[in-house]
């Protein structure tokens, strides 16, 4: 055998060993896009997986706090009952003292009274309680009686329920940054798709859908709240 034929069969077998020909044009440059497009995904995908965490974290912390107010509201709503329990027993014990006319009993009664609950309870005196039928039951049922227990019980409350509502609002953000990061992994399973097709027209389909929903998902991605 000549050398110039084993030179020949020698190129052939290293053309089928490199897989029997050079790739053309368009498989490099789609390879290029492939190559693009993965970076992107890869890069994206870490960032709504970040953020994602973040937010979770986040609502996490606000249900903590919202659950913490609310704890410290019905603390103050409890010892403002008790606040008002220990005035309305003076209350019944000023009546009894007044109606047997122990008025020296009575003012004792009257010095016991909370200062807010005294306001309340000269307003109702005012509205001759004694004679006038219109009169209100007694001081706790007067407009001028403001407790300041209630009163910061109310408040907790309030900001307890806009610190939950505020948790949920970030519970669904990171909800939809995890739709996000679950639709990026549909456009890394189309490009995988694409790299098996040998045909130009269904490789290029492949592709061009996976760009298209890469290109969707990165406007919602970005579109969206950060922390």
């Amino acid at each position: 055998m000549s050398e110039g034929q084993n030179i020949e069969i020698a190129h052939k077998l290293a053309e089928r060993e490199s897989g029997g020909k050079e790739k053309r044009p368009w498989e490099q440059t789609l390879e290029i896009g492939e190559v693009i497009l993965l970076a992107v995904v890869a890069i994206a995908t870490a960032w709504s997986g970040y953020q994602a965490a973040r937010w979770d974290g986040h609502q996490a912390l606000l249900y903590g706090e919202a659950s913490k107010t609310r704890f410290e509201a019905d603390s103050a709503s409890t010892r403002g009952g008790q606040v008002l329990l220990g005035d309305s027993s003076n209350f019944q014990a000023w009546l009894q003292a007044y109606s047997e006319g122990n008025g020296k009993l009575a003012t004792l009664f009257e010095r016991r009274f909370t200062p807010e609950y005294e306001i309340a309870f000269r307003a109702w005196l005012a509205t001759k309680p004694f004679t006038s039928s219109t009169a209100p039951a007694g001081p706790g049922y007067m407009p001028q009686y403001h407790n300041p227990l209630f009163e910061k019980a109310d408040h907790l409350n309030e900001r307890a329920s806009v610190l939950f509502e505020q948790g949920t609002i970030d519970r669904e953000t990171a909800d939809k940054y995890v739709r996000d990061t679950v639709v990026f992994a549909s456009v890394l399973f189309l490009i995988g798709i694409g790299q098996r097709f040998k045909v130009r027209g269904a490789r290029i389909a492949a592709n061009t859908a996976a760009t298209c929903l890469l290109v969707f998902t990165l406007t919602t991605l970005v579109a969206l709240p950060r922390i």
